[in-house]
């Protein structure tokens, strides 16, 4: 079962969905036990699957730690806030839940891109 974890507590993941906007990303580090990165990335592509299905998703891509990490990062694009949540809130995807190996903790957050002069551009 999938554990979530928070990177910033003064604002959940939970409470970000309830904003509406996007297009938004989001980037969702998964810790994996020791010896279940396999089972990890199964249980990953696995949502990955039926989240291009749900409707709303127009990118994702896997990033994995070097080096002997055990850390796998998701980075996915969602036309909006509203596509996400109707994509979390399912009771199907929930069961996708239960696919990860115990131990495994989840970081999720949402973004948007964000314009510094000169640098990158940005939504705002």
């Amino acid at each position: 079962m999938l554990d979530f974890g928070s990177l910033d507590e003064s604002t959940q993941f939970l409470d970000q969905q309830e904003e509406n906007t996007g297009p938004v990303t989001i980037i969702n580090t998964f810790v994996a036990p020791e010896g279940k990165e396999d089972e990890v990335l199964a249980a990953w592509t696995d949502d990955a699957a039926y989240m291009k299905k749900a409707g709303g998703l127009l990118s994702a891509q896997l990033y994995r730690g070097i080096g002997g990490s055990r850390l796998f990062t998701n980075v996915a694009v969602w036309q909006s806030t509203e596509h996400l949540r109707a994509a979390f809130r399912t009771p199907e995807f929930a069961t996708h839940l239960e696919h990860y190996p115990a131990g495994t903790v989840a970081f999720p957050h949402l973004y948007q891109k964000f314009a510094v002069e000169g640098v990158c551009e940005g939504e705002q």
